[in-house]
Order: C-alpha cells, then sequence, then structure tokens
C-alpha cells in the first residue's frame, strides 16, 4: 500500500538491487537490454517501493495500481522489481531471455507474474494503459495507472493519439514517465527524430507536466504526489541517461542491447554496491 512517509533509504536499495539483479539475469543469458532496462531502476524503486498500491501475494487484486511498461523490451528491469517484491521465485530471473522461460525479452502478462500488459511494439503500450485508465474510470475505481515510455518511442504518432485522449476522456488517475535518456536504438533522439521539447509537448496537448532528475528518487517520489493532485493526466519527465548506474553500459556508444559477461556483471555490481554506500551515482551532484 502507498506510504505517506517513504524509507527513500530502502527506496535507494532497492534501485541499487534492480540494477543487480537485472545484470545478473542478463549475463547468464550473455546478452540483453541492458541500456533501457538500467535508466528505468529509480523509478521501478519508488513505485514498487511504497508509491503503488499492490499486493505481490495477489497480482489480479482488482484496487491494485496498474504498470504498463510502453517500453517493453526492458522488461528484465520489471522483472527483477518484481522477484525482489515477491510476485515470483529469484530463481527465474536465471532464466530471462531463454528458451522455455517465463520471462522473455519483452515484458508478456500471460507468461510473468506481475505484468498488467504485454508490451514490446513501441507505442502501443501508452495506448493500452489509456484505455485501462478510462476503464477504471467509468468502473469508479479509485486506483491508478501507471505508464513507463522510451523517449524514442515518442517518434510513433499512436503516442500522441493516446495522450490526446487522455486528456480529452479526463484521466486524472493516469501517470506517465517518459525516460529521457536521451539514446535510443540507433542513435541520440536528436540524430534520428529531434523531439524538440518533451515536456512542452505532452503541456501542448493538456498534460499536468513535470521535470525532475530520474536517478533522485526523493525527487521522483515527490512529483508522483504531486501528479496525484491534478485533475489532469500527468506526465514526469525523467532527465536520465543510457545504461545509468551501469558503467560497462554507460561507457559505450551503443547500449540499447548488449553481449555481458560474468566479468562485466562483476564489475558492475561491485561499482553499485560502492556507488549504493558512498551514497552517489557517476557524473551526479546526488549525494544521499
Amino acid at each position: 500500500m502507498t506510504q505517506t512517509t517513504p524509507d527513500f533509504r530502502a527506496i535507494k536499495r532497492l534501485s541499487a538491487d534492480i540494477r543487480i539483479e537485472t545484470i545478473k539475469g542478463l549475463a547468464k543469458a550473455g546478452f540483453g537490454h541492458i541500456g533501457g532496462s538500467a535508466s528505468i531502476a529509480d523509478v521501478l524503486a519508488v513505485l514498487y517501493g511504497g508509491a503503488m498500491a499492490i499486493r505481490p501475494d495477489d497480482p489480479s487484486w482488482p484496487e491494485r495500481d496498474y504498470l504498463v511498461l510502453s517500453k517493453g523490451h526492458c522488461g528484465p528491469a520489471l522483472y527483477a522489481t518484481l522477484a525482489l517484491k515477491g510476485y515470483f521465485p529469484m530463481e527465474w530471473l536465471q532464466t530471462i531471455n531463454q528458451p522455455g522461460t517465463r520471462l522473455p525479452s519483452h515484458a508478456d502478462r500471460i507468461r510473468t507474474p506481475g505484468i498488467d500488459m504485454t508490451t514490446g511494439s513501441l507505442g502501443q503500450g501508452i495506448s493500452a494503459a489509456t484505455g485501462i485508465a478510462l476503464g477504471n474510470k467509468v468502473k469508479g475505481f479509485s486506483n491508478y495507472v501507471y505508464c513507463i515510455v522510451g523517449d524514442g518511442e515518442l517518434n510513433e504518432g499512436q503516442v500522441w493519439e493516446a495522450v490526446q485522449s487522455a486528456v480529452s476522456f479526463k484521466l486524472s488517475n493516469f501517470i506517465v514517465f517518459v525516460d529521457w535518456n536521451k539514446k535510443q536504438l540507433d542513435g541520440t533522439l536528436e540524430e534520428i527524430n529531434n523531439p524538440k521539447d518533451i515536456g512542452e509537448k505532452f503541456k501542448a496537448f493538456g498534460f499536468a507536466v513535470q521535470t525532475v532528475k530520474g536517478f533522485d528518487v526523493e525527487a521522483i517520489w515527490d512529483a508522483v504526489q504531486l501528479a496525484k493532485t491534478e485533475s489532469l493526466p500527468s506526465v514526469i519527465v525523467l532527465d536520465t541517461w543510457k545504461g545509468l548506474g551501469v558503467s560497462f553500459a554507460e561507457r559505450l556508444a551503443f547500449n540499447h542491447y548488449m553481449i555481458i559477461d560474468g566479468e562485466m556483471a562483476q564489475q558492475g555490481i561491485q561499482e553499485i554496491e560502492k556507488r549504493y554506500e558512498e551514497g552517489t551515482y557517476p557524473g551526479s551532484d546526488i549525494k544521499w
């Protein structure tokens, strides 16, 4: 259930563990979408660390808050989160991306407890989330629907159709996060299809808009609480970078999808633990 006084130290521990378990799972497979998985670890920690109403022992609880990971290729980070919260055994994480797994490369609600919507075809997840929010509103439910969208995904016209519909239906129960990590599959946003000012575009459609540092869990938490007071659908733009908190991914130009071996994983895990103890992120001035 939603906490009124969050334990931010516990949320930061959860974000570190999400990165660690994501790395372990992808290293076991030998490959995977590490860049975008790393950059959403902190928002996942905030949501599953207290901001969302959830019941891991009852994933289909009707009064739960929903999360739709529209950037479904970053399912490994969400799987790590769900396992850490007790939705399924931690051992499942060692099967990510492998034949017969219940944790496929892209999120699948049929296979994985706790996944609220199958996603991966970019642009479609936010449309589904809009529909879920509308359905819950029509039914008189008081829960929230959260959706995480990639910044490259904003190239899809379907995203903006969903945004316009959310405003038209006055979905104040709908909160969108944009993982503004500055890259997409084949290059930077500006190289592929310059998005201009993301927040201003959402504002022009009628969304309430906030922008926060995507690694600052306290700022993310506060932004979520403010979004819940709005009479409009909200977007929280997360100022991140691809591979955030995982240096072997951060330092590569192409880090959307990577080969990951045991040595890289061990080094990454050690660095994450060190940063957690120091209370820092590389390139940031945030001190925990």
